[in-house]
């Protein structure tokens, strides 16, 4: 796309648009990784993933699509060692029981998803599909792990193991799974870590309430130690010396008071700090107000909370409609953009935010970029806002955001500081 062409932004501080790309027609995207020049997105209405050619950002190409299984999707992907891992879950939102996101927020997924419910037909695929990068522009699929419920997201950065939030019949919600990719087509489960009272079908039973969210998103792992992410229940850091029993270090939780929703906790081992993010999930903020926190973990048994990141003012995001609040971080993922000082974040209709962290107690925003609203709606759930929904950004090691939407496209950014 000529840089003429390129859609205006709302808004550009210390950063600008290079290129944009429609995906092909499918312009909602979730998760991004960029490998050898191209990018891999999955789709959050579309179902399927697509491969963009990004080695010349400014005219990013669509090169194939690749379809999910019926009533399955494909949001979560991770790329490492010439490998694409690609979740298998419910379709959630081609569900008209989740029309309304609160139905699927505000419930145990285990509930909501049928996979704790004797009797419910299961009419998707879920697990966990390997594909081979030989061919960066083909992936081509060798291997799968299925699994009697969902996966959600994955953490993966090579080598022999791979990390889940997976919904398991008889458990509540996602939980914790360890995966051993030493054989890449045949991927197998190898351990597993649930919160005390996700295990209903042995019997246990939940001490929160009804309304409580207690799954986890996903964790990022650092060494031998797990940060996970456990939307109400806060932040859980798990133990996983041993692979196969993954154990319980200590667990946080500030909601209530604060509205959940844990999505992101990310380590940085040179600081011994880790930014916890809560994501927005409801229009108009009706969630309430979501935050990104600062976390001092120099003893990993005690984190402790020492700041937040200021919450964007430059608009009125709250009014404008859709969700306005964290979404996601960038996560220094090895061979990506790595920095203990610099945060990349989306906060859905208030874009793409940066924030200097070199004083952890006091975070301050040094770039933003809030792309162009969508020309088309991709989402086919009703009434719906034509604003921008920063989904999920992916830095690349020369510092350029790859930065996915619900429906306007992949806005490809330079970071000007």
């Amino acid at each position: 796309m000529p840089q003429q062409d390129l859609p205006k932004p709302n808004l550009a501080r210390n950063m600008r648009l290079v290129g944009h790309c429609d995906q092909g027609g499918r312009g909602d995207g979730v998760q991004i990784m960029v490998h050898r020049g191209f990018a891999y997105i999955g789709h959050l209405f579309s179902k399927g993933f697509t491969v963009v050619d990004v080695r010349d950002p400014r005219a990013p190409k669509t090169l194939d699509y690749v379809a999910a299984p019926p009533n399955t999707w494909n949001v979560h992907l991770q790329v490492a060692d010439d490998l694409l891992l690609v979740i298998n879950g419910k379709d959630v939102f081609a569900d008209a029981a989740f029309a309304d996101e609160r139905s699927y927020y505000q419930a145990a997924a285990g509930t909501a998803l049928g996979t704790a419910s004797a009797g419910r037909v299961r009419d998707w695929t879920g697990g966990l599909a390997v594909y081979d990068l030989a061919d960066p522009a083909k992936p081509r699929r060798i291997g799968f792990m299925g699994v009697p419920g969902s996966v959600h997201r994955i953490w993966y950065v090579g080598g022999r193991w791979a990390y889940v939030s997976a919904l398991l019949d008889g458990y509540n919600d996602f939980i914790f799974m360890t995966v051993d990719m030493s054989d890449p087509a045949d991927p197998r489960p190898a351990g597993s870590y649930a919160l005390p009272g996700m295990n209903i079908a042995a019997g246990e039973t939940p001490n929160w309430g009804a309304d409580r969210k207690y799954g986890l998103h996903h964790a990022i792992v650092q060494g031998d130690t797990a940060y996970g992410a456990w939307r109400d229940a806060g932040l859980v850091i798990m133990d996983i010396a041993d692979r196969t029993s993954p154990k319980l270090i200590t667990r946080r939780n500030w909601s209530p008071p604060f509205g959940g929703g844990t999505h992101n906790a990310l380590p940085l081992p040179e600081r011994n700090l880790l930014i916890v993010l809560d994501e927005a999930v409801l229009d108009h903020q009706e969630d309430g107000l979501k935050l990104i926190w600062v976390f001092d973990i120099r003893d990993v048994t005690n984190p402790v909370s020492i700041a937040t990141f200021p919450t964007p003012s430059d608009a009125d995001y709250i009014g404008m409609g859709g969700h306005f609040g964290p979404h996601n971080l960038h996560e220094n993922r090895p061979g990506s953009f790595v920095s203990q000082d610099l945060i990349f974040t989306t906060y859905q209709n208030a874009g793409v935010r940066v924030f200097d962290i070199r004083n952890a107690y006091q975070p301050h925003e040094v770039a933003a970029l809030v792309p162009a609203p969508p020309t088309r709606i991709v989402d086919p759930r009703p009434n719906r806002a034509r604003v921008v929904q920063s989904c999920d950004i992916f830095v690349d090691a020369q510092g350029l955001a790859y930065v996915t939407d619900y429906n306007a496209g992949l806005s490809i950014i330079e970071y000007l500081g």
